[in-house]
Protein backbone atom coordinates (compact mmCIF):
# COMPACT_ATOMS: atom_id res chain seq x y z
CA UNK A 1 0.00 0.00 0.00
CA UNK A 2 1.47 3.33 -1.04
CA UNK A 3 1.93 5.94 1.66
CA UNK A 4 2.52 9.65 1.37
CA UNK A 5 5.79 11.19 2.60
CA UNK A 6 5.55 12.02 6.28
CA UNK A 7 6.85 14.94 8.27
CA UNK A 8 7.99 13.69 11.66
CA UNK A 9 7.79 16.11 14.53
CA UNK A 10 10.32 14.86 17.03
CA UNK A 11 14.01 15.69 16.77
CA UNK A 12 16.05 12.86 15.32
CA UNK A 13 16.77 10.31 18.01
CA UNK A 14 14.12 11.57 20.43
CA UNK A 15 11.29 9.55 21.85
CA UNK A 16 7.66 10.33 21.18
CA UNK A 17 6.46 13.28 23.14
CA UNK A 18 5.99 16.99 22.80
CA UNK A 19 7.09 18.28 19.41
CA UNK A 20 10.19 20.44 19.30
CA UNK A 21 9.32 23.29 16.94
CA UNK A 22 12.97 24.34 16.71
CA UNK A 23 13.96 20.93 15.32
CA UNK A 24 11.41 19.70 12.78
CA UNK A 25 12.49 16.36 11.36
CA UNK A 26 11.57 15.03 7.96
CA UNK A 27 11.34 11.28 7.53
CA UNK A 28 12.29 9.76 4.20
CA UNK A 29 9.49 10.38 1.70
CA UNK A 30 7.76 7.16 0.78
CA UNK A 31 5.10 8.36 -1.62
CA UNK A 32 7.05 7.99 -4.83
CA UNK A 33 5.25 5.61 -7.12
CA UNK A 34 7.40 2.88 -8.61
CA UNK A 35 7.18 3.54 -12.33
CA UNK A 36 10.38 1.81 -13.42
CA UNK A 37 8.42 -1.08 -14.92
CA UNK A 38 6.42 1.39 -17.02
CA UNK A 39 9.59 2.72 -18.63
CA UNK A 40 10.65 -0.81 -19.66
CA UNK A 41 7.37 -1.69 -21.35
CA UNK A 42 6.58 -1.34 -25.03
CA UNK A 43 4.46 1.47 -26.43
CA UNK A 44 1.86 -1.13 -27.33
CA UNK A 45 1.60 -2.39 -23.76
CA UNK A 46 1.30 1.12 -22.35
CA UNK A 47 -1.35 2.16 -24.88
CA UNK A 48 -3.26 -1.08 -24.44
CA UNK A 49 -3.51 -0.63 -20.70
CA UNK A 50 -4.25 3.09 -20.82
CA UNK A 51 -6.95 2.78 -23.48
CA UNK A 52 -8.18 -0.64 -22.33
CA UNK A 53 -7.94 -2.08 -25.82
CA UNK A 54 -9.39 -5.55 -26.35
CA UNK A 55 -7.47 -8.51 -27.78
CA UNK A 56 -9.42 -8.13 -31.00
CA UNK A 57 -8.42 -4.47 -31.30
CA UNK A 58 -4.78 -5.32 -30.64
CA UNK A 59 -4.84 -7.96 -33.37
CA UNK A 60 -6.40 -5.46 -35.76
CA UNK A 61 -3.65 -2.93 -35.00
CA UNK A 62 -0.90 -5.53 -35.44
CA UNK A 63 -2.33 -6.67 -38.76
CA UNK A 64 -2.54 -3.09 -40.01
CA UNK A 65 0.99 -2.46 -38.73
CA UNK A 66 2.40 -5.44 -40.66
CA UNK A 67 0.50 -4.61 -43.83
CA UNK A 68 1.54 -0.95 -43.99
CA UNK A 69 4.96 -1.12 -42.32
CA UNK A 70 3.98 1.29 -39.54
CA UNK A 71 4.84 1.58 -35.89
CA UNK A 72 2.26 0.31 -33.42
CA UNK A 73 1.19 3.81 -32.40
CA UNK A 74 0.90 4.98 -35.99
CA UNK A 75 -1.26 2.00 -36.86
CA UNK A 76 -3.50 2.55 -33.84
CA UNK A 77 -3.96 6.21 -34.79
CA UNK A 78 -4.71 5.31 -38.41
CA UNK A 79 -7.43 2.94 -37.21
CA UNK A 80 -8.76 5.71 -34.94
CA UNK A 81 -8.45 3.52 -31.87
CA UNK A 82 -6.19 6.08 -30.19
CA UNK A 83 -5.19 9.69 -30.80
CA UNK A 84 -1.82 11.28 -31.46
CA UNK A 85 -1.97 12.66 -27.92
CA UNK A 86 -2.38 9.13 -26.57
CA UNK A 87 0.75 8.00 -28.40
CA UNK A 88 2.67 11.06 -27.25
CA UNK A 89 1.68 10.36 -23.65
CA UNK A 90 2.80 6.73 -23.96
CA UNK A 91 6.16 7.86 -25.37
CA UNK A 92 6.55 10.29 -22.48
CA UNK A 93 6.21 7.41 -20.03
CA UNK A 94 8.99 5.50 -21.75
CA UNK A 95 11.27 8.51 -21.75
CA UNK A 96 10.74 9.39 -18.07
CA UNK A 97 8.83 12.55 -18.98
CA UNK A 98 5.60 12.54 -16.98
CA UNK A 99 2.89 15.04 -17.73
CA UNK A 100 -0.87 15.30 -17.31
CA UNK A 101 -2.62 15.82 -20.66
CA UNK A 102 -5.38 18.41 -20.50
CA UNK A 103 -8.81 16.84 -20.66
CA UNK A 104 -7.49 13.51 -19.37
CA UNK A 105 -6.67 14.46 -15.80
CA UNK A 106 -7.71 16.86 -13.07
CA UNK A 107 -4.67 19.01 -13.75
CA UNK A 108 -5.37 22.73 -13.43
CA UNK A 109 -4.90 24.47 -16.81
CA UNK A 110 -2.61 27.01 -15.12
CA UNK A 111 -0.08 24.19 -14.79
CA UNK A 112 0.93 24.56 -18.42
CA UNK A 113 4.14 22.55 -18.09
CA UNK A 114 2.09 19.59 -16.87
CA UNK A 115 -1.03 19.97 -19.00
CA UNK A 116 0.53 21.16 -22.25
CA UNK A 117 4.28 20.51 -22.05
CA UNK A 118 4.97 21.00 -25.74
CA UNK A 119 3.57 24.52 -26.03
CA UNK A 120 5.66 27.68 -26.33
CA UNK A 121 4.88 28.76 -22.77
CA UNK A 122 6.10 25.45 -21.34
CA UNK A 123 9.27 25.77 -23.40
CA UNK A 124 9.89 29.15 -21.74
CA UNK A 125 9.79 27.47 -18.33
CA UNK A 126 12.25 24.82 -19.51
CA UNK A 127 14.56 27.57 -20.74
CA UNK A 128 14.33 29.27 -17.34
CA UNK A 129 15.04 25.94 -15.63
CA UNK A 130 18.18 25.50 -17.73
CA UNK A 131 19.41 28.99 -16.89
CA UNK A 132 18.86 28.42 -13.18
CA UNK A 133 20.67 25.08 -13.24
CA UNK A 134 23.64 26.67 -14.97
CA UNK A 135 23.59 29.50 -12.44
CA UNK A 136 22.61 29.66 -8.78
CA UNK A 137 21.27 26.08 -8.76
CA UNK A 138 24.26 24.50 -10.50
CA UNK A 139 25.91 21.43 -9.01
CA UNK A 140 29.08 23.41 -8.42
CA UNK A 141 27.22 25.72 -6.06
CA UNK A 142 26.00 25.04 -2.52
CA UNK A 143 22.59 23.36 -2.35
CA UNK A 144 19.86 25.98 -2.44
CA UNK A 145 16.10 26.06 -2.57
CA UNK A 146 14.54 28.55 -4.96
CA UNK A 147 12.23 31.15 -3.41
CA UNK A 148 9.86 32.77 -5.91
CA UNK A 149 9.08 36.33 -4.80
CA UNK A 150 7.17 39.32 -6.15
CA UNK A 151 6.29 42.87 -5.09
CA UNK A 152 2.50 42.57 -5.13
CA UNK A 153 -0.42 40.17 -5.19
CA UNK A 154 -1.36 39.12 -8.71
CA UNK A 155 2.14 39.33 -10.19
CA UNK A 156 2.09 35.62 -11.06
CA UNK A 157 4.63 34.22 -8.61
CA UNK A 158 2.36 31.31 -7.63
CA UNK A 159 1.88 30.46 -11.31
CA UNK A 160 5.64 30.60 -11.92
CA UNK A 161 6.52 28.63 -8.77
CA UNK A 162 4.07 25.85 -9.61
CA UNK A 163 5.23 25.48 -13.20
CA UNK A 164 8.90 25.63 -12.25
CA UNK A 165 8.32 22.81 -9.76
CA UNK A 166 6.68 20.73 -12.50
CA UNK A 167 9.58 21.49 -14.85
CA UNK A 168 12.14 20.37 -12.26
CA UNK A 169 10.18 17.17 -11.60
CA UNK A 170 10.37 16.29 -15.29
CA UNK A 171 14.15 15.99 -15.03
CA UNK A 172 13.66 12.65 -13.31
CA UNK A 173 14.67 13.53 -9.75
CA UNK A 174 12.22 14.29 -6.99
CA UNK A 175 11.00 17.88 -6.80
CA UNK A 176 9.16 19.52 -3.91
CA UNK A 177 6.98 22.62 -4.06
CA UNK A 178 6.63 24.32 -0.68
CA UNK A 179 3.80 26.81 -0.27
CA UNK A 180 5.21 29.32 2.20
CA UNK A 181 2.66 31.97 1.28
CA UNK A 182 0.93 31.93 4.63
CA UNK A 183 -0.95 35.11 3.70
CA UNK A 184 -2.83 34.10 0.54
CA UNK A 185 -2.01 30.42 -0.16
CA UNK A 186 -3.13 28.96 -3.47
CA UNK A 187 -0.91 26.01 -4.40
CA UNK A 188 -3.28 23.48 -2.83
CA UNK A 189 -6.01 24.74 -5.16
CA UNK A 190 -3.81 24.47 -8.25
CA UNK A 191 -2.85 20.88 -7.44
CA UNK A 192 -6.14 19.83 -5.87
CA UNK A 193 -4.60 18.56 -2.63
CA UNK A 194 -5.75 18.51 0.97
CA UNK A 195 -4.83 21.66 2.90
CA UNK A 196 -5.96 20.73 6.39
CA UNK A 197 -2.34 20.32 7.51
CA UNK A 198 0.84 21.79 6.12
CA UNK A 199 3.78 24.10 6.69
CA UNK A 200 2.08 26.16 9.40
CA UNK A 201 1.29 22.97 11.30
CA UNK A 202 4.91 21.84 11.13
CA UNK A 203 6.35 25.16 12.24
CA UNK A 204 3.93 25.40 15.15
CA UNK A 205 4.65 21.81 16.20
CA UNK A 206 1.04 20.69 15.85
CA UNK A 207 1.01 18.41 12.82
CA UNK A 208 0.90 14.64 13.32
CA UNK A 209 -0.33 13.68 9.88
CA UNK A 210 1.07 13.25 6.40
CA UNK A 211 1.51 16.74 5.03
CA UNK A 212 3.57 16.25 1.86
CA UNK A 213 1.44 15.12 -1.05
CA UNK A 214 2.49 13.32 -4.19
CA UNK A 215 0.87 14.85 -7.28
CA UNK A 216 -1.27 12.46 -9.34
CA UNK A 217 0.09 11.90 -12.88
CA UNK A 218 3.42 13.45 -11.84
CA UNK A 219 5.04 10.78 -9.64
CA UNK A 220 8.24 12.74 -8.96
CA UNK A 221 6.50 15.93 -7.86
CA UNK A 222 5.45 16.58 -4.26
CA UNK A 223 3.67 19.53 -2.66
CA UNK A 224 3.81 20.79 0.91
CA UNK A 225 0.79 23.10 1.31
CA UNK A 226 0.38 25.88 3.86
CA UNK A 227 -2.30 24.25 5.98
CA UNK A 228 -4.24 26.58 8.24
CA UNK A 229 -3.42 30.26 7.68
CA UNK A 230 -1.73 31.35 10.93
CA UNK A 231 -2.07 34.72 12.66
CA UNK A 232 1.74 35.04 12.87
CA UNK A 233 3.21 34.01 9.48
CA UNK A 234 6.31 36.21 9.70
CA UNK A 235 7.21 34.94 13.15
CA UNK A 236 6.85 31.32 12.00
CA UNK A 237 9.32 31.67 9.13
CA UNK A 238 11.75 33.67 11.27
CA UNK A 239 12.04 30.86 13.80
CA UNK A 240 15.07 28.53 13.54
CA UNK A 241 12.67 25.69 12.77
CA UNK A 242 12.02 26.98 9.25
CA UNK A 243 15.72 27.08 8.38
CA UNK A 244 16.22 23.59 9.79
CA UNK A 245 13.24 22.33 7.83
CA UNK A 246 14.57 23.78 4.57
CA UNK A 247 17.95 22.18 5.21
CA UNK A 248 16.36 18.79 5.72
CA UNK A 249 14.06 19.13 2.71
CA UNK A 250 17.11 19.83 0.54
CA UNK A 251 18.63 16.59 1.79
CA UNK A 252 15.51 14.62 0.83
CA UNK A 253 14.61 16.16 -2.54
CA UNK A 254 16.62 16.94 -5.65
CA UNK A 255 14.89 20.28 -6.23
CA UNK A 256 12.93 22.51 -3.85
CA UNK A 257 10.84 25.47 -5.03
CA UNK A 258 9.19 27.77 -2.49
CA UNK A 259 6.21 30.06 -3.09
CA UNK A 260 6.18 33.16 -0.87
CA UNK A 261 3.83 35.98 0.11
CA UNK A 262 3.95 39.15 -1.97
CA UNK A 263 6.38 41.63 -0.41
CA UNK A 264 3.55 44.14 -0.02
CA UNK A 265 2.47 42.00 2.94
CA UNK A 266 5.74 42.54 4.81
CA UNK A 267 9.15 40.95 5.23
CA UNK A 268 7.97 37.32 4.89
CA UNK A 269 9.30 36.81 1.36
CA UNK A 270 12.73 38.23 2.18
CA UNK A 271 13.03 36.06 5.29
CA UNK A 272 12.00 32.95 3.36
CA UNK A 273 14.41 33.77 0.53
CA UNK A 274 17.27 34.19 2.99
CA UNK A 275 16.66 30.69 4.35
CA UNK A 276 16.23 29.20 0.88
CA UNK A 277 19.47 30.59 -0.50
CA UNK A 278 18.21 31.80 -3.89
CA UNK A 279 15.44 34.15 -5.02
CA UNK A 280 13.69 34.59 -8.35
CA UNK A 281 11.86 37.92 -8.64
CA UNK A 282 8.61 37.99 -10.61
CA UNK A 283 6.89 41.05 -12.03
CA UNK A 284 3.91 41.41 -14.34
CA UNK A 285 3.96 43.43 -17.52
CA UNK A 286 1.60 46.38 -17.32
CA UNK A 287 1.03 45.90 -13.58
CA UNK A 288 4.22 45.80 -11.53
CA UNK A 289 5.75 49.19 -10.81
CA UNK A 290 9.46 49.58 -11.48
CA UNK A 291 9.96 51.28 -8.12
CA UNK A 292 8.40 48.34 -6.26
CA UNK A 293 10.51 45.87 -8.22
CA UNK A 294 13.70 47.79 -7.51
CA UNK A 295 12.85 48.13 -3.82
CA UNK A 296 12.39 44.37 -3.53
CA UNK A 297 15.61 43.63 -5.43
CA UNK A 298 17.57 46.05 -3.25
CA UNK A 299 16.14 44.49 -0.09
CA UNK A 300 17.08 40.99 -1.27
CA UNK A 301 20.59 42.18 -2.10
CA UNK A 302 21.12 43.07 1.56
CA UNK A 303 20.45 39.48 2.62
CA UNK A 304 22.28 36.19 2.07
CA UNK A 305 20.07 34.94 -0.77
CA UNK A 306 21.55 34.85 -4.26
CA UNK A 307 19.46 36.70 -6.84
CA UNK A 308 18.61 34.09 -9.46
CA UNK A 309 17.07 36.58 -11.87
CA UNK A 310 14.13 38.83 -12.63
CA UNK A 311 11.24 37.59 -14.76
CA UNK A 312 8.53 39.73 -16.34
CA UNK A 313 5.43 37.59 -16.44
CA UNK A 314 2.93 38.12 -19.24
CA UNK A 315 0.45 35.47 -18.08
Amino acid sequence: MRREPVIAHQPLGSSAGAADTDNPSLSSPEGTEDVSDLHDRSIGDIIREAKRLTDAQIEKILAYQRKHGLRFGEAAVALKLVTNDDVLWALSQQFHYPYAPSGKSDCNPELVVAANPFCEQAEAFRELRSQLMMGVLSLSEARRALAVVSPDVGDGKTFVAANMAVAFSQLGGRALLVDADMRTPRQHKLFGIDNSNGLSSILSGRSRQNVIHQVPDLPTLFVLPVGAVPPNPLELVQRPAFGLLMHELLSKFDHVVVDTPASVHGADARVVAAKCGAALVIGRRGKSRMKSMQTLINALAKGPAQLAGVIVNEQ
